[in-house]
């Protein structure tokens, strides 16, 4: 008796389903919006999971109350690759609230990290006076621990 030969690449159907994007027959916008908010942070925690388990990976250190909270939309969500912001900037807001802050502090971080590989009073004041230039509707004061953190997750691994 003859074992039957495993399927190859060149055998797959167009017609049948592709499992990335395949959706149920019920899926709609709501199903799509709770899964593009959950996504990133199952992503990571399977991230860390295989380090965890392999030794071998960055230690993004995330946990499973990291996950839920970033599936919730309570907790931002760093870039690939980058661990988790500290728990005590994170916790003081919403990912609404901070989301501007560590955004602006990611980017500057690029503009300016070459001229100024480290926070300083001299940064802080150049980023408050461009910040506050800019008439957000909030000060930099209430923003400044957003920013340093959006600075510091985008800090190069030397």
């Amino acid at each position: 008796m003859k074992n039957p030969q495993p399927s190859s690449p060149s055998s797959f159907s167009p017609k049948a389903n592709n499992p990335q994007t395949w959706r149920p027959s019920y899926w709609n916008k709501e199903h799509g919006s709770a899964w593009s908010r959950v996504r990133e942070a199952f992503s990571r925690d399977w991230e860390q999971t295989k380090t965890d388990v392999t030794g071998k990976g960055p230690d993004l250190k995330q946990d499973v109350p990291d996950t839920v909270k970033q599936a919730a939309g309570t907790e931002p969500i760093p870039p690939a690759g980058q661990p988790n912001i500290e728990t005590d900037t994170a916790s003081k807001g919403s990912w609404q609230d901070a989301e501007p802050g560590v955004r602006y502090g990611f980017g500057a971080r690029q503009q300016y990290g070459k001229d100024s590989p480290e926070w300083d009073e001299t940064l802080e004041k150049k980023l408050e006076s461009e910040w506050d230039a800019e008439k957000t509707g909030k000060p930099f004061s209430a923003v400044n621990r957003f920013v340093r953190a959006g600075w510091n997750q985008n800090k190069k691994k030397e």
